[in-house]
């Protein structure tokens, strides 16, 4: 048996640090898949249960040189979420105490360099007059920042150690060198040597220390904006329910308001106008119009009555009612839809699988460039400054941390945006899988229609009024249980029409039903019934053959042996449909049919929504092998259905697109879940998957060029025909900023708005 685990893993600092820890855990046997995550810190496994323990799996993180964070518990999320938001600010503490020692820092050693009048630098002050004092100031200004910073050189050195070096251990060689460079200078000046003042680089550490730390606060201010829209969801839920206790007549005591996590299934609460729903149930009593936006994405409140299901986080508009609570913490639909979002963040592109291979090996690599390079500059030029300045420059401006978060940033604010219209995309296969679809087979029965009956014409011979022909059906169908008679009463309760009451009523198996209504015989049924009554059907048989070809069922009615009309019956399309279709026509998608029904009852459906190509007569068990038959074409196919007999052929598809109305079977087989059973989300996801895919390929090539072009120019290269040598700290502000843009471009697609909605 195969179980599934997301762990929480803290001490990563880069793409590096992920790509060992990946490794790490799918060299432990019995592991099958694992993907670890950089932007949300979390490793996702799974793994044989008879092979391998989760806590196997934790003690190797920890002996990898990581932490394994606490397991989540009721309420974890919420408790992680302050937990980060804390870790950003003490982030921030930290540059400003970095900054306010760096200032001065940079100032002290570079003002004696510059010749601008405005700068207020004392002659007393003067290096060559003072150089110990010059030395120590530089020095004892430089201390804190690096114990401020204490973590790039505990990490990074712990990760070299453990010859998996990292981000860390690239910033802990580079400023180490320029400290302890500066440090062996200190001593020579101490000893009078007093030409050794201007080999001072202590600012080139405190500078970049400072510089890391302000990316450090920015990339992880900028993280917490991708996962914003979990944070919405995780923020709906209120955090108290008001329970009510039965009087000793039954009927509604006392009210008690109780923490959420409290709450029992079988419990009564009672939600007042304003008020968020608690937990998922079913309303007891009362009615109201309830804002299931949050959870749907469906803009306008849905009526609830009794015997309506409610949903945890959706809004309750107007009246006051009461529900029992059915499920509650990580069982209710809201805490499904969070670890559905949380699992697909997790999971990666297979288009990211370029960029990890190149992380795991880029440290190493860098480390090569940097020490040859330095090494180069000294036999070249015999200037161990110069060589030291190459060297720190190379092992800052190498880090991988953009590449790593060019792919699951734009997985997390792609598949973010998606939950707040009502499209749950689970991962990163998925959304690439999505843009590349080519031809869609959406289901025909409760998919592109309602999935129940109803009346659609009403064709009354002369004398007889269309609402008094449909009373009186309704009427005599009350005491049917067949779905078309229900269909039949529905359409009259829909009017307002007031239907009597029965004297007689005989159900007839394979024709119909007759009843006696105000004393007068009905007949309500098919061609077959009416010929065996003697009920002549000329003056609407034209009528009755163009209904059947419109797919529609015609039941006949007579009353008093007489022909009173027709009531045609059908599964109706749902709205929008037919708009949804031709956008996905189109954006140059082929949609198909697919049907368990005649051929002209499906072609009859699929022209009113402008399908030309129809799969009827497909018996469930073949609905897999029609979507084989697609993809054999050379078609990226997308299924689109609701049904338990709809499972194998959405695992079957290229991509799985499941109705949030649907089974639970449908929605586990699915790729893509859409939660309004608005065919108009499916070209949204697509859509979405397109600018997602795009934002990603954005990402990496700027985190590849990056790399490619400053690597060589901090080994020096432009050096070489006479141009400029990269600074150290310029290069700490480049490698900061690298992340932040990769992350910031992310962003962009928070901006996105369905194209049928503009």
């Amino acid at each position: 048996m195969e179980n599934q685990a997301t762990i929480a893993i803290g001490g990563m600092s880069c793409a590096a640090c992920a790509g060992r820890v990946e490794t790490v855990i799918a060299k432990l046997p019995g592991v099958t898949a694992v993907a670890v995550n950089l932007a949300t810190e979390k490793a996702s496994v799974t793994y044989e249960a008879q092979t391998l323990r989760l806590s196997d799996i934790h003690e190797a993180i920890e002996k990898a040189g990581y932490t394994v964070l606490a397991a989540s518990k009721s309420g974890a999320a919420d408790t992680e979420r302050l937990d980060k938001e804390k870790d950003i600010r003490t982030m921030w503490v930290k540059f400003g105490v970095s900054a306010l020692l760096a200032l001065p820092l940079f100032y002290i050693a570079m003002a004696p360099m510059v010749t601008f009048a405005a700068l207020p630098f004392p002659s007393a002050w003067d290096m060559t007059e003072h150089p110990l004092t010059f030395a120590l100031l530089q020095l004892s200004l430089c201390v804190p920042i690096v114990i401020v910073g204490y973590r790039f050189y505990t990490v990074g050195f712990k990760a070299l150690w453990r010859r998996s070096p990292n981000m860390d251990s690239l910033i802990a060689i580079g400023t180490s060198s320029a400290f302890f460079y500066s440090l062996y200078n200190t001593f020579l000046i101490i000893q009078g040597r007093h030409h050794a003042v201007h080999s001072l680089y202590f600012e080139t550490a405190g500078v970049i220390v400072t510089l890391l730390l302000l990316g450090k606060a920015l990339e992880a201010s900028t993280k917490g904006r991708t996962s914003e829209a979990l944070k919405k969801l995780l923020g709906l839920a209120p955090n108290t329910a008001i329970i009510v206790s039965s009087g000793a007549d039954g009927m509604a005591g006392s009210e008690k308001e109780i923490p959420v996590s409290e709450v029992a299934i079988g419990d009564i609460i009672i939600v007042k106008p304003g008020a968020s729903i608690p937990v998922d149930g079913r309303v007891t009593q009362g009615h109201s119009a309830i804002d299931e936006a949050m959870l749907t994405g469906e803009s306008m409140p849905v009526d609830k009555k009794e015997g309506d299901p409610v949903y945890a986080a959706t809004l309750n508009t107007t009246g006051v009612f009461c529900f029992r609570a059915e499920k509650v913490g990580s069982d209710t639909a809201l805490a499904q839809i969070i670890r559905l979002v949380e699992e697909a963040q997790g999971r990666k592109a297979p288009i990211a699988a370029i960029s990890d291979v190149v992380c795991r090996y880029f440290v190493p690599i860098a480390c090569l460039i940097a020490l040859a390079a330095g090494v180069g500059w000294l036999i070249a030029t015999r200037d161990i400054e110069f060589a030291m300045l190459v060297f720190v420059s190379v092992l800052v401006i190498a880090c991988p941390c953009a590449l790593g978060l060019a792919t699951p940033t734009a997985i997390m604010v792609g598949t973010g945006k998606g939950a707040e219209y009502g499209i749950l995309i689970k991962g990163g296969e998925a959304l690439e899988a999505t843009q590349k679809l080519n031809s869609i087979v959406f289901d025909k029965t409760g998919t592109i229609t309602e999935g129940r009956p109803a009346v659609t014409d009403l064709i009354a011979v002369a004398g007889t009024e269309a609402d008094e022909l449909l009373r009186i059906a309704a009427s005599a169908e009350k005491g049917s249980e067949h779905p078309l008679g229900q269909a039949i009463v529905d359409g009259a309760v829909k009017k307002g029409l007031v239907i009597l009451a029965a004297d007689e009523f005989k159900a007839i198996p394979g024709r119909g039903i007759e009843a006696t209504i105000a004393g007068q015989a009905v007949l309500a049924g098919n061609r077959l019934l009416m010929d065996e009554r003697g009920i002549g059907l000329e003056a609407l048989e034209s009528a009755s053959d163009r209904l059947a070809d419109e797919g529609k069922t015609p039941m006949f009615v007579a009353i008093a042996g007489r022909l009173a009309g027709i009531i045609a019956v059908a599964d109706v399309v749902k709205p929008g449909s037919r708009a949804a279709i031709m956008a996905l026509q189109k954006m140059g998608i082929e949609v198909a049919m697919i049907s368990g029904d005649n051929a002209k009852t499906a072609a009859a459906i699929a022209g009113q929504v402008g399908i030309e190509r129809v799969l009827a007569e497909v018996l469930p068990p073949d609905k897999a092998g029609a979507v084989q038959r697609l993809q054999a074409e050379g078609k990226r196919v997308a299924m689109v259905g609701d049904g338990i007999n709809d499972a194998p052929a959405l695992i079957q598809a290229d991509v799985g697109i499941a109705i949030g109305s649907g089974t639970d079977v449908a929605i586990e087989s699915a790729d893509v879940v859409l939660m309004r059973s608005d065919l108009s989300d499916v070209p949204t996801a697509i859509e979405l998957s397109k600018k997602t895919i795009r934002n990603i390929k954005q990402n990496l090539t700027w985190a590849f060029a990056y790399n490619i072009i400053l690597i060589p120019v901090a080994a020096g290269v432009l050096h070489i025909f006479g141009g400029p040598l990269l600074n150290p700290m310029l290069a700490a502000g480049a490698m900061g900023l690298s992340s932040v843009s990769v992350l910031a471009n992310a962003l962009r697609l928070k901006r996105f708005e369905p194209r049928m909605t503009r």
